[in-house]
């Protein structure tokens, strides 16, 4: 490990941060349905992400397991940071 410029912070890599582990908790995202105004979690299986080329275009959508609405919310930046780390399927569209 090294010393970073920053006093008493030591950079680490991402293999030897996990080093030792022997599973990994499943991922999952709170969620909830306008429609029925269910409140549920769902596992990154269950959500797919869109990432478009304007913050108009980019959104995250998913079946309501309790009603059976499908679901279209907009993803800032953060929401794409979280789905895409949580392993959320991802879908980038490209314009011409």
């Amino acid at each position: 490990m090294s010393e970073s410029s920053v006093s008493g912070v030591r950079e680490i890599s991402v293999a030897s941060a996990f080093a030792g582990m022997r599973s990994v908790s499943p991922v999952v995202f709170r969620a909830g349905c306008p429609d029925c105004r269910g409140s549920f979690e769902l596992a990154a299986g269950a959500l797919r992400l869109v990432i478009g080329a304007t913050s108009r275009t980019t959104f995250y959508s998913f079946t309501c397991p309790d009603c059976g609405a499908t679901v279209r919310k907009p993803a800032g930046e953060r929401i794409v940071e979280l789905l895409t780390g949580g392993g959320v399927r991802t879908l980038r569209l490209h314009t011409p």
